[in-house]
């Protein structure tokens, strides 16, 4: 399955510390998601790991000498820098950093940075003492100055047994990083508005109602907006699905709640993504104790909910300007048809229709089959992708409408 990282170019730089150890795995998660990973080592590295290792797990032969003379040819401090998509040095010293900061080129490491055409994400790993220091904190700010990514390194235990600051970051935060660089920043300067997740609509104290929604498809459309440059908005329904960084989060409960924090900022938007699976319906009366089970009327009288979309679709057919709508279509048969209906019924820009029933993909999984279908009428069926990858192929369709 494709991955957001397949056939992307990565050089992983390893210097001296204890911390190296980790990118053993960091490594292998890279290729398992389809990335090429070459591999650099200063010599102070491969007292910590071997080179074996990393080119057993590379599937490359590693580079850790400026002056190699089975590789001469290819001069590796030049063409090594100039062949990848992203250079990422991991465990960053503070020696290492400081030659960066100050243009040393005395290692292949150094030489392969400051010839590099690629963005560079520096991941620091040391003692908390030596992180804090002045002197390594001038030399990261400089770093910045030059146009390379820092990620900051976590509080913990180190290796000597202080506490703080200093710990190399855990691979998913390096991941997101990786991923952000390597994203085209086509978003840039637009407003988009994504909500999310399930809505309750409470019968009693206890009881409620809802949908199966996680929500995993609405955060995954925020994070990659935000990736690509928009300023996003999330309104989201109840999960427990950590905050997308960056993005501005609007908490709600219910159907009534979302109607209003969508419609009272939709104006301002350029692009509204309704991936939320919003109910239907709610209960008539709400009572405020709780329904005993042996209640003699066991009826449910039920009221409807705004339709958020439908409402949004009205507002756009009188609007000068309106933002772009996408909606989402859950469905169980007649998909396409259907889908199509509320694309038209609804005056929506973009529709992404799923197949509830599939085992594999649609509500709380990490995966998605969706079908496209835009106000021009072209139709692009996806193949099953991570949601992640779903959420740009959609942002990608919002563009070309654009």
């Amino acid at each position: 399955m494709s991955s957001l990282l397949t056939d992307k170019r990565i050089l992983l730089g390893i210097s001296g510390g204890i911390a190296a150890y980790k990118t053993a795995d960091w490594t292998r998660n890279l290729r398992r998601e389809g990335a090429e990973v070459r591999v650099m080592m200063s010599r102070a590295a491969e007292r910590f790991i071997t080179p074996l290792t990393m080119a057993a797990l590379s599937g490359h032969k590693v580079h850790s000498d400026i002056f190699a003379a089975d590789d001469a040819e290819r001069i590796p401090h030049i063409s090594l820098g100039r062949e990848c998509d992203l250079v990422l040095l991991a465990p960053a010293t503070a020696n290492t950093i400081a030659r960066l900061a100050h243009g040393l080129a005395d290692g292949l490491l150094t030489a392969v940075v400051l010839a590099a055409k690629a963005k560079v994400l520096i991941c620091p790993a040391m003692n908390s003492t030596m992180y804090q220091h002045p002197a390594t904190r001038a030399n990261l700010e400089r770093l910045v100055q030059f146009g390379y990514t820092v990620i900051p390194p976590e509080c913990g235990e180190m290796a000597c047994g202080d506490q703080g600051p200093g710990r190399l970051v855990e691979w998913e935060t390096v991941r997101q990083e990786i991923i952000t660089a390597l994203t085209p920043q086509d978003l840039q300067g637009k407003k988009v508005l994504v909500t999310a997740g399930p809505t309750w609509e409470a019968l009693d104290p206890v009881r409620l109602l809802t949908s199966r929604a996680s929500g995993k498809m609405g955060y995954a459309l925020a994070t990659a907006a935000k990736r690509r440059g928009a300023e996003v908005t999330l309104v989201s329904g109840p999960g427990n699905i950590a905050n997308p960084t960056g993005v501005e989060v609007i908490p709600v409960i219910s159907a009534g709640q979302m109607h209003e924090a969508v419609l009272s900022r939709a104006e301002r938007m350029d692009v509204i993504i309704k991936a939320a699976a919003v109910s239907d319906y709610r209960p008539a009366h709400y009572d405020p104790h709780k329904i005993k089970k042996d209640a003699s009327d066991a009826a449910l009288p039920l009221a409807a909910n705004p339709d958020i979309l439908r409402e949004l679709g009205e507002r756009k057919k009188g609007a000068r300007c309106f933002p772009l709508l996408v909606g989402f279509a859950a469905e169980s048969y007649n998909h396409l048809e259907e889908g199509q209906r509320k694309l038209r019924a609804k005056n929506l820009d973009l529709i992404a229709i799923n197949d509830i029933s599939a085992d594999d993909a649609g509500f709380a999984v990490d995966n998605n089959r969706v079908t496209l279908v835009d106000r021009n009428g072209a139709v692009e069926e996806l193949p099953l992708l991570s949601k992640e990858e779903v959420a740009h192929r959609i942002l990608n369709a919002i563009l070309r409408l654009n």
